[in-house]
């Protein structure tokens, strides 16, 4: 359970963090804390308590992890879209952009930054994103303006461009090793409807059998982290 929210000044903007790690979380703390324009009103791990603290604390913006304790971030940025409107998200994931800023704009997120570099950058993307601008690193920014200057021919499309924001997720548990009953509890899903994703993934991957799933999910994961 994150730690209950303290008494917050009236003029600084709200800050939620989403994140499953105790210790990132308060390290993230820790580096707003020196802004006095920002505060950290409050800490969730997974995404059920994540919209409970979202409705009662009203944040001007949730940084959300997209890999949580239970649920999934980009559901998580798709709920917070629906039920609360005013309310700005902003991703930062170990993931790379590659395949999963685009996902989390198209979601609903205000930008999305990589903990690489959230520790020098989480303040100027809060202020950018505060400000009712999109944050992403000129260099994804920059991939993505030559993206749409090239032919549809989807010659430079992800490999896993295909797959649905549940399916990339399973994908992701896969590849740090979960289990299928694992990834259901995470989910908040059935074993069978994780079989059922994990044969749509392979399908569309043409992976021939599940261990060579498994073997995918691994690399692609090493490769985007």
């Amino acid at each position: 359970m994150a730690r209950p929210p303290k008494p917050l000044p009236p003029s600084a903007a709200r800050i939620l963090i989403v994140d499953d790690h105790p210790a990132v979380r308060e390290a993230l703390t820790i580096r707003i804390a020196t802004t006095p324009d920002l505060v950290v009103c409050g800490e969730a791990e997974d995404e059920a308590e994540a919209i409970r603290l979202t409705r009662t604390l009203k944040p001007d913006v949730v940084i959300i992890d997209l890999g949580l304790k239970s649920g999934d971030g980009i559901n998580l940025i798709k709920r917070i879209k629906d039920q609360f409107s005013k309310v700005r998200t902003l991703v930062w994931s170990m993931q790379s952009e590659g395949d999963f800023a685009e996902r989390a704009v198209r979601a609903g997120a205000s930008g999305y930054i990589t903990k690489e570099h959230a520790t020098d950058r989480i303040v100027d993307a809060l202020r950018e994103v505060l400000s009712g601008k999109l944050y992403l690193s000129q260099e994804f920014s920059n991939r993505l303006i030559k993206g749409l200057t090239q032919d549809s021919s989807g010659a430079r499309r992800s490999i896993v461009a295909d797959l649905s924001d549940r399916e990339l997720e399973v994908l992701r548990l896969i590849g740090r090793g979960h289990t299928r009953a694992e990834i259901a509890r995470r989910m908040h899903l059935s074993p069978k409807t994780i079989s059922t994703y994990r044969d749509r993934i392979r399908a569309k991957l043409g992976l021939p059998s599940g261990a060579e799933l498994n073997r995918f999910a691994a690399q692609w994961l090493l490769e985007n982290s």
